[in-house]
C-alpha cells in the first residue's frame, strides 16, 4: 500500500534577496529562506515557530503563491504550484492574517467582503452569492445582522470571524494561519482558536499556523517545526517536541514561556547575544554564537539534519 501524497510538500526551498548596503558598495544577498524541506499531511495542524525575523511570514507568502521561491519546490497534492494556475491556487489555499482590520477593506461591507472570492473567481449570481455568504456567518458564529456592517463597526474577534469566513467560503484545502490570534484580547483569542478547530472538523480542514505563542502552538498543533534564521532547526511531533526538545533553540524557546505561577519568577531563556544579521549570518551552525552548549565544531561545521524519534534536529549534539 502506497502512502498519501501529503497536502502540501516543500522541497529545499529558499528566498533570497538583493539588499542594498550603501554607495559604491556591492548589493548584498539576504537569505530569508534558506532549504527549507517539510511535508503536511492532509488534515493535521503543522505549527511554525520562531523568533520576529526568523522567515515565518516570507514561507507562508510563498506558501500562497503571493511571492515565487529563489529555488526549490512547493507543491499541493504532488503538482508544483508554480506549474498551477494562480486562481487553482488561490481555490485551495487560503490566509488568514495576524491583524483582522489591516487585512479586511474599511470601505467594503461585511457581505461583499466575504463574497469577494466568489466575485474574483466568477462564481454564482447574486442570490447565490448571499446564501453562501449567510452559511459562512453562521459557520463562524456570526449574526446575520452584521452583514450591511463595516469593518469599524466590529470588535475585533468578530473582524476576525469575517477574515475566516472569506477564507473559507471557496472550501479551500488549506489555510495558512500567520498569527491568527495575536492581534486580540486573550479572551477573544481563545474563542477564535475554538472556533478555528471547530471549523477544522466541519469542513475536513489541514492548518499551517505561524505563531510565537507555544501554548497556543501545544494546544492545537499535530506537528511542530522550529525556524531559525530562514532554516528548520528541528521538526517534530507535538508531544516529542514538548516533552524532549533535540536542538538547543527548541530548549530556549520553551524556557522562555511565561508560567502563571508567581513564585517561579521570570524565565531563564538561556540565550545570550542578540539575533545575527541575515545578510552576514555566522559560520557553522548559526546559532553557535547565541547556543550555551556550542563547541568549538559548531563555529567552523554546519550541521545537518539529524534523524531523532519522529522528526529530525539539525544540531551536531542532536543524536
Amino acid at each position: 500500500m502506497t502512502a498519501p501524497v501529503p497536502v502540501l510538500e516543500l522541497r529545499n526551498v529558499t528566498k533570497t534577496y538583493k539588499v542594498p548596503q550603501g554607495y559604491f558598495k556591492p548589493m548584498a544577498t539576504l537569505t530569508a529562506v534558506g532549504g527549507v524541506s517539510l511535508t503536511v499531511a492532509r488534515g493535521e495542524v503543522h505549527a511554525l515557530v520562531g523568533e520576529s525575523g526568523s522567515g515565518k511570514s516570507t514561507l507562508a507568502k510563498m506558501l500562497l503563491g503571493l511571492i515565487p521561491a529563489s529555488s526549490g519546490e512547493i507543491l499541493i497534492d504532488g503538482v508544483p504550484i508554480a506549474k498551477t494556475d494562480r486562481r487553482e491556487v488561490a481555490r485551495r489555499i487560503q490566509p488568514v492574517f495576524q491583524d483582522p482590520y489591516s487585512s479586511l477593506n474599511p470601505r467594503k461591507s461585511v457581505a461583499d467582503l466575504i463574497a469577494l472570492p466568489l466575485v474574483a473567481h466568477g462564481i454564482g449570481m447574486p442570490a447565490e452569492r448571499q446564501a453562501k455568504v449567510f452559511e459562512m456567518l453562521d459557520a463562524v458564529g456570526l449574526p446575520r445582522r452584521v452583514i450591511d456592517a463595516y469593518p469599524n463597526q466590529l470588535s475585533g474577534g468578530q473582524r476576525q470571524r469575517v477574515a475566516i469566513a472569506r477564507a473559507l467560503i471557496m472550501r479551500p484545502d488549506v489555510l495558512i494561519c500567520d498569527e491568527p490570534t495575536s492581534a486580540l484580547d486573550v479572551s477573544v483569542q481563545a474563542q477564535i482558536l475554538n472556533l478555528l478547530m471547530d471549523l477544522k472538523r466541519e469542513f475536513k480542514l489541514t492548518y499551517f499556523f505561524i505563531s510565537h505563542n507555544l501554548a497556543v502552538v501545544e494546544h492545537l498543533a499535530d506537528r511542530v517545526a522550529v525556524m531559525y534564521l530562514g532554516r528548520i532547526v528541528e521538526e517534530r511531533s507535538r508531544a516529542g517536541l514538548f516533552e524532549a526538545p533535540r536542538h538547543p533553540y527548541s530548549q530556549a524557546l520553551l524556557d522562555s514561556v511565561l508560567t502563571p505561577d508567581p513564585e517561579l519568577g521570570m524565565p531563564e531563556a538561556g540565550i545570550t547575544g542578540a539575533f545575527p544579521n541575515p545578510i552576514a549570518p555566522p559560520p557553522g551552525c548559526t546559532f553557535h554564537p547565541r547556543c550555551p552548549r556550542a563547541s568549538d565544531r559548531c563555529k567552523v561545521e554546519v550541521p545537518k539534519a539529524a534523524a531523532v524519534p519522529d522528526g529530525f534536529a539539525t544540531c551536531h549534539l542532536a543524536a
